[in-house]
């Protein structure tokens, strides 16, 4: 009945069958081959009276010949069937082939089934090629994490999935097990939740954000300094958040120790022309009081010259004591002016002594900023300092506070030195490169590391009539 269902049904077809790359054959109910088309020759490898002899038995590779088989029974009893297998060509070969069985119904009843064999060696190879590449990547990149300087974790919504040895140590753990299915947010101090929530949000949506300061919590309850950044990622199959955690408490302790130093560099560098500022009062009010011991009376004008002067003296020193003291930063709500102010009153000392003055110039109301009065202090008298040095004739100073829009406020200092050599200019602010013979550079790469601080900007222009420094600070 079957031999005579492909006669006299799939005769009219042969054409259509002689071209098709796929192996198109018709299996009894016993499970022998009956070739329809050349391509069964072609992947099987089998002429035509052999192939009619043959079964899944003899072809297919005996780690997929149950599973087969299977297949095969499904397919008699009425369900189509789609399934990969590998087969043993007569050469010996192995190939990867993927099979379609469906059945033949012959007078409402199944008389066996058609099969449509396609050679899929080469995809598997490339599919096999590809995920041993992907493995390879995924070993490479797990190596590299688990070695990384850095620490790494990877968190889902809420937990902590993966943490590498690093991680474990920065958080004061003994295992991995101690960090992984903990809340990231319980290392994290109170005072950087919201914006941290606020980062999470961002990676959430596919975003990076870049390295942050931010006060880590070990399990011992110490603090750490850190520097963290994130980057959406897939783990697992799942969304989550790959976070780089550096341990930035060596560079702090470095960064503190750069900044006093600077701080007593410059002290000690204007303590010359402060004490020839303090000499000129000091006569004064000597000269004062020896009239008025010889007088014997009290000049109320004598006595009102000998406080202003006492009263600059005193505003000197405790400048230059505060410049010089190691302290805290501290950020508080601060006048601009005043700072600017105090600065022109300890930077004029050494002005006087080289024929330059100092002006500011105020083009905007002046509003309070939320500073570390001392280290802004410390930035604006390194460059006038600066400044005075690069006019060794003298000249004039300008320092123009201005709003550069609505939420931050610009303050220039405007020189009439030599200025800097354009091919110099992009390294100012380099460490331990400098314009001068016995400069080290520090001073203006701590200076500008405090307007960043600040979440400020700093801008340097120059040319042959002077140099502009442009700092820009958040009101």
């Amino acid at each position: 009945m079957l031999e005579n269902y492909i006669r006299d049904n799939l005769s009219k077809y042969k054409p259509i069958l002689t071209c098709d790359s796929d192996a198109i054959f018709v299996m009894d109910l016993d499970g022998f081959f009956i070739p329809l088309n050349p391509s069964c020759e072609s992947i099987f490898g089998y002429e035509r009276d052999q192939f009619l002899k043959m079964t899944y038995m003899k072809v297919v590779s005996l780690d997929y010949l149950e599973r087969t088989l299977s297949f095969f029974y499904k397919a008699l009893e009425g369900q189509l069937q789609n399934f990969d297998c590998q087969i043993i060509h007569k050469n010996g070969e192995i190939l990867d082939v993927n099979i379609t069985n469906y059945p033949i119904i012959i007078d409402d009843e199944i008389a066996g089934v058609y099969g449509v064999a396609k050679n899929i060696t080469a995809i598997k190879k490339k599919r096999r090629r590809l995920m041993e590449e992907i493995r390879q990547r995924e070993e490479t990149y797990r190596e590299i994490v688990e070695h990384s300087p850095d620490a790494v974790i990877i968190a889902g919504k809420k937990s902590i999935l993966f943490a590498n040895d690093t991680a474990v140590y920065l958080f004061g753990a003994r295992e991995k097990d101690d960090i992984i299915g903990k809340n990231a947010l319980d290392f994290l101090h109170p005072a950087y939740l919201e914006i941290v929530q606020k980062r999470i949000q961002i990676v959430q949506n596919g975003q990076p954000v870049d390295f942050i300061e931010q006060k880590l919590i070990r399990l011992d309850g110490q603090m750490v300094d850190v520097e963290v950044k994130s980057i959406p990622t897939i783990y697992q199959n799942i969304p989550a958040r790959h976070i780089i955690i550096r341990d930035i408490t060596e560079k702090k302790r470095t960064q503190k120790l750069l900044l006093e130093s600077e701080k007593l560099t410059v002290a000690g560098q204007l303590a010359a022309g402060i004490a020839h500022e303090i000499r000129n009062p000091l006569t004064a009010i000597k000269g004062f009081l020896q009239l008025m011991e010889v007088n014997n009376a009290s000049d109320h004008s004598y006595i009102d010259i000998i406080n202003s002067e006492m009263n600059r003296i005193e505003l000197i020193l405790s400048e230059l004591l505060i410049l010089a003291k190691p302290q805290e930063f501290k950020f508080e709500k601060n006048c601009l002016k005043t700072i600017l102010e105090h600065v022109k009153a300890l930077i004029d000392t050494q002005a006087n002594l080289n024929n330059t003055k100092v002006i500011i110039h105020y083009s905007t109301e002046i509003q309070e900023i939320r500073c570390d009065e001392n280290q802004l202090k410390q930035v604006f008298i390194n460059f006038l300092k600066n400044s005075i040095e690069a006019m060794p004739n003298g000249g004039e100073i300008k320092i123009v506070v201005k709003q550069h829009n609505d939420d931050h406020i610009q303050i220039s200092f405007i020189d009439q030195g030599c200025g800097i050599p354009s091919e110099n200019l992009e390294r100012i602010g380099q460490p331990f490169f400098s314009t001068k013979e016995s400069g080290t550079g520090l001073g203006l790469m701590i200076s500008k590391q405090i307007i960043e601080n600040h979440k400020g900007k700093f801008e340097i222009s120059s040319d042959t009539t002077g140099t502009t420094i442009n700092v820009t600070l958040p009101l």
